[in-house]
């Protein structure tokens, strides 16, 4: 077993500022650990001589103590200081990196005393060192004496020093240099000296206190610059320097208030005062008395107080002997020992007048007055006098002094005063001016100022009166909507009574004036009331609105007062479609005969009156006895076989059947919310275009037999073409025969007026016995007869049997006709004909007889023109059904 001895701690080297503390062991020497000496400009060892940069950052590693143990024992650093002093470093025990953890600043402490130790963990070694802190610019200039405010007297000289700035910074080499500048822009009165800082007037410059009392002179201070965070910098401060200029006595007196101008009247008295001037020393600053006096121009009549510049008058105005005195006046300082110095001398023009003492007075029927009222109705006629005021205007005096313009202050230029320019007394006129301008909407009363002042009188005394006008309220404007037109929705179906849109008018107008009643009225307003003083539009009670049937109103709202005077607005309503009705097909049970390769087309009719809700959609639902057969067109509800189906044998194939027969469930579905369907049963039978024997028409008529309205409109084009032609050609050959037509006799032939003769028409289809029988005249009673040639070669009238024409009657060779009796009075032309229905009415070419048509006697119709006037017919009858439906 090992023995150890007692160990001791012995002190065995004690050295200025070095402590060595050494462990011995009687049984066993140990040595101490000790640092490297690396020299000054080390960064590791024992941080003797070390120094520091003051703007090193924090978290900086400045340094590694470095060490070693002469037995090889690894060794531990430590980094202490003083007690109550600040930490600035940090030691890591093991590797000896010391790293900065406070800022430093230099010139709060320029050396920082560290202890630092070193152990094996027997034996520990503990040193004092100074670590320097170095300098950075960091620091700015600081006034010792700035700011400051000095006094300067005007009369300071040219260069003279006025002031000298001091500033110090606290930091070393050139960044503690200080320069001196003054502020741009620079001044033009001072200068300063950049490095002793005495400022001076600028040299040729001097101080005037009449012009500017106080000056403001900033002055910077600027270091000579030094590194700081690795870069050069410059750090400057300023500081304002306030230079108050005293006065000096070097400014002669000023009078206030020139030019001068004073009256003597002829009333005046010696000793009183007929004007005043007033001076002022120039230097403002230190001002001295002032003395007046007179240097010319007063002629012993006037006197001037020497303090207070008063002038008086000496004798009695009509002993003056000028008009008008043009008297000098002087005004000099006084210094304190009683010595006049500078003056200043002005003009005081006085005149000699006759006194104007009244001025002008209004006056009403009773006196004097001052205040003028009027109650009148707005409005009044441009140009009226207003008859209710009696106003009186009249000054005194005579001559220029009781000359005076009259104006008339208020709102705006309703009124105007007449005469405007016065001499003594008038009677005062005022006139309407702008009467719109009188609205008692805009002013309950008008309030103006009458002024009458006086025009060259030096005094111009003026006087003044109120007129107050009361407007009474008239019925002068209609209501007036808020806006000229109202936009309203209204869903379809909403209950009677419903509100719609509420209107509102307005009219200034005060009182009953200012009621306002509403009314309705126009082609769109029969489903609409509206409350006569609220102005809400509802609907009638018994009303039902809907867009399929109607989907725009509009009509007029009235806003009438109780005078009838009104304004108008228009209401536009819509009336907002509902998806209140379901698709319908003509018929549940629809036939057709689809020939493949051309398709079937189905309809269904939605009587919604907007999208979506009338979009129809259509699809196939179920088809027998095959599914898989037909497509649809969901927009246009056209039916087509598959692409793959090319005759009958494929549909043969698929159905193993030889009926060609299908049933197909359609349906036809809205896009509105909530969305409608309805569904129809269509029975299709296939076949195969074949050529029919009626050739074209026999194929047309096969393949449309179920759309009867287009083989009837077909048909009726076809008849309608050929009247077109038929007419067209009897017109040419009408014109045609016209040119050469001649008509006789020329003498004049009277109508027998006992008995009228009617027309005796025959068949024009039917062949005469003989020609003569074509025409002839019927009378009772025989006369000489006379035959009168009708040289017409040609007289055509056209059939056609559709449009209700005749036809072609020529050859027309003679007319025999009879004389009539003496000539007598015109009887009245015959009657027309009555009109049977079914028969034609023939148009017949006339000449100078009357002809009547045989009686008993009716026009044949031949079997094909009654099939065509059949086909015509059932063609309009169809055709004004559709026109009908159209416009439902």
């Amino acid at each position: 077993m090992t023995s150890f001895f007692r160990m001791k701690n012995v002190k065995i080297l004690h050295l200025p500022q070095v402590f060595v503390f050494v462990q011995a062991c009687f049984a066993q020497a140990d040595f101490a650990p000790y640092f490297y000496d690396n020299g000054p400009y080390s960064h590791n060892g024992n941080l003797a001589l070390f120094s520091l940069s003051e703007d090193t950052p924090i978290g900086t590693q400045i340094y590694c103590l470095n060490g070693t143990d002469p037995e090889g024992h690894e060794v531990r650093y430590g980094l202490s200081f003083d007690p109550g002093f600040k930490e600035y470093f940090r030691v890591d025990p093991k590797s000896g990196n010391i790293t900065l953890v406070e800022k430093l600043d230099r010139e709060k402490q320029d050396s920082i005393d560290v202890l630092v130790s070193i152990t094996d963990g027997r034996s520990k070694v503990v040193e004092r060192v100074t670590i320097f802190v170095m300098d950075a610019n960091d620091e700015k200039p600081e006034f010792q004496n700035m700011p400051a405010i000095i006094d300067v007297l005007e009369t300071t000289e040219s260069g003279s020093s006025i002031y000298g700035v001091e500033a110090v910074d606290r930091d070393t080499g050139s960044g503690g240099s200080v320069t001196f500048y003054l502020q741009n822009p620079p001044s033009t009165l001072f200068a300063i000296d950049r490095h002793s800082g005495v400022l001076r007037i600028r040299s040729g410059e001097m101080l005037d206190y009449e012009k500017t009392k106080t000056h403001f002179v900033t002055v910077i201070a600027k270091d000579g610059g030094g590194n700081f965070n690795g870069k050069e910098q410059f750090l400057s401060s300023s500081a304002t320097l306030t230079i108050n200029v005293i006065d000096a006595q070097d400014t002669p007196p000023s009078f206030i208030g020139t030019p001068y101008f004073g009256y003597v009247y002829e009333v005046s008295m010696p000793g009183s005062e007929i004007f005043s001037v007033s001076a002022k020393d120039g230097d403002v600053g230190n001002p001295n008395p002032i003395r007046y006096s007179f240097d010319d121009g007063d002629d012993g009549v006037f006197s001037i107080n020497k303090t207070s510049g008063r002038i008086a008058l000496l004798t009695f105005p009509m002993y003056l002997k000028r008009e008008i005195f043009n008297i000098k006046v002087r005004a000099s300082e006084v210094s304190p020992e009683g010595r006049l110095m500078d003056y200043g001398v002005t003009t005081v023009v006085i005149r000699v007048v006759d006194l104007n003492n009244n001025p002008p007075t209004f006056y009403g029927e009773h006196g004097r007055q001052n205040m003028f009222e009027l109650t009148m109705y707005e409005h009044p006629p441009e140009g009226e006098i207003l008859r209710g005021l009696k106003i009186t205007v009249n000054d005194s005096d005579q001559g220029a002094n009781a000359k005076f313009n009259l104006r008339l202050i208020g709102p705006g230029r309703m009124l105007r005063v007449v005469p405007q320019t016065v001499l003594n007394e008038a009677q005062v006129t005022i006139l309407v001016e702008d009467s719109a301008a009188m609205d008692y909407e805009k002013h309950h009363f008008l309030t103006y100022k009458l002024l009458a002042v006086e025009i060259d009188t030096p005094e111009k005394f003026s006087a003044t009166a109120d007129i107050v006008i009361h407007l009474l309220d008239t019925n002068d404007n209609a209501p007036k909507f808020s806006s000229d037109y109202y936009i309203a929705r209204i869903p379809e179906n909403s209950p009677g009574g419903s509100n719609v849109v509420s209107v509102t008018a307005t009219d200034p107008d005060s009182g009953p004036w200012g009621e306002v009643k509403y009314s309705i009225y126009g082609s769109g307003a029969e489903l609409f009331l509206i409350q006569p003083t609220s102005g809400i539009i509802y609907t009638q009670p018994w009303a039902s609105l809907d867009a399929e049937v109607r989907s725009k109103y509009n009509f007029y709202v009235k806003a009438e007062d109780t005078e009838g005077k009104y304004s108008l607005a228009e209401v536009f309503v819509t009336v907002l479609d509902l998806n209140d009705h379901p698709p319908a097909f003509n018929d549940n049970f629809l036939e057709k005969t689809m020939v493949i390769g051309a398709p079937v087309r189905i309809e269904a009719v939605d009587d919604d009156a907007e999208v979506p809700n009338n979009v129809i959609e259509y699809a196939i639902m179920k088809a027998e006895p095959d599914n898989n057969i037909f497509d649809i067109d969901a927009d246009t509800g056209e039916i087509v076989l598959k692409s793959y189906i090319k005759s009958m044998a494929i549909i043969q194939n698929i159905t193993k059947q030889r009926d060609f027969t299908w049933s197909l469930v359609v349906q036809a579905r809205d896009r509105g919310q909530p969305s409608f369907s309805t569904t129809a049963v269509v029975k299709i039978d296939i076949t195969e275009a074949t050529q029919l024997k009626g050739g074209p028409w026999g194929s047309f008529i096969m393949q449309n037999r179920n759309k009867p309205l287009q083989i009837l409109g077909m048909l009726g084009g076809v008849i309608s073409l050929m009247v077109v032609v038929t007419v067209i050609i009897s017109t040419a050959t009408f014109m045609r025969n016209k040119k050469s037509n001649r008509i006789l006799p020329n003498r004049r032939v009277r109508r027998r007026q006992r008995k009228q003769n009617t027309w005796n028409i025959k068949n024009p289809f039917k062949e005469p016995e003989t020609p003569g029988e074509k025409f002839r005249i019927e009378e009772e009673e025989r006369e000489p007869e006379v035959v009168v040639e009708n040289i017409n070669y040609n007289n055509n009238v056209n059939n056609i049997n559709t449009v209700n024409t005749v036809n072609n009657v020529n050859n027309v060779n003679s007319v025999v006709r009879h004389w009539p009796p003496p000539p007598c009075a015109p009887s009245l032309p015959p009657p027309p004909p009555p009109y049977i229905p079914g028969q034609r009415q023939w148009a017949v070419p006339t000449i100078s007889a009357t002809v009547a048509p045989k009686p008993k006697k009716r026009p044949v119709n031949t079997r094909e023109d009654t099939m065509n006037q059949a086909l015509v017919s059932e063609l309009k009858l169809r055709l004004e059904q559709k026109r009908m439906l159209s416009h439902q």
